[in-house]
């Protein structure tokens, strides 16, 4: 039986550009369709669900960030974003919107190819990561600090804090092993299914955002702390 080709949808408005990394992913035996335009991007995202969604930063219609930050929440894809723009802002930014993988122009094939089986490599891990969700009597409580792992729900002093799926599993992860240092490759690996390569700084980030909306210090954390040289600590009694 024939194996299906990985759908990937382009989203890219520079026509040679788009044509361009067509026909290499083609010859690569991926089906790609192809996009110009961010507010027709939302909707075949939406509507055909592609493994990979390959985004451009700036784009007529509705810029990439607008579109990721739209679909992501219902989009269970890898989105793996392009972009011109050599700042380190835009690279948080996208991070934070949810895409998974972040690439500057000009686009070079193999390293495009590689993040894009990277993007494969951790869908799949997902999946199964999906079918072992936490059992309800794992809820995690510390204090005012309380974890719902079937709601995805985390709540601090009765004030609901909002996460996304990736600082959910963060949290999760370093909360279940309370008092337990994580070095980033250990957590890319759980969070992600990927080794870490020493460049990857997708798991500061999210460490970072979620010492802001959990009210700890970013100088000197208390309750997720920074271990040199080691990795990250989640404190108990901190709560």
């Amino acid at each position: 039986m024939e194996k299906s080709k990985v759908n990937i949808l382009l989203v890219e408005d520079d026509k040679s550009l788009s044509d361009w990394i067509c026909d290499y992913l083609s010859n690569k035996d991926f089906n790609v369709t192809q996009c110009y335009r961010g507010d027709d991007a939302v909707n075949l995202i939406l509507n055909t669900q592609p493994e990979i969604v390959i985004l451009d930063g700036m784009l007529p219609g509705l810029d990439g960030f607008d579109v990721c930050k739209t679909v992501r929440k219902s989009y269970n894809g890898s989105i793996l974003m392009l972009t011109a723009r050599d700042e380190e802002i835009d690279e948080v930014l996208g991070l934070e919107l949810g895409a998974d993988e972040y690439m500057l122009k000009p686009v070079r094939a193999r390293a495009l190819l590689t993040r894009i089986n990277k993007c494969l490599a951790r869908n799949t891990d997902n999946q199964t990561s999906d079918t072992e969700l936490p059992t309800p009597d794992k809820t995690l409580s510390f204090n005012g600090l309380h974890i719902d792992p079937i709601s995805q729900e985390v709540s601090l002093n009765n004030q609901a804090i909002k996460l996304t799926s990736k600082e959910f599993e963060v949290l999760w992860i370093i909360a279940s092993n309370a008092g337990t240092i994580f070095s980033r490759d250990m957590l890319i690996s759980q969070v992600r299914g990927l080794e870490y390569d020493g460049m990857d700084r997708t798991i500061d980030i999210h460490i970072s955002k979620l010492r802001k909306k959990l009210g700890d210090e970013s100088k000197d954390p208390k309750k997720i702390k920074t271990i040199w040289a080691k990795g990250y600590l989640f404190v108990p009694d901190a709560w």
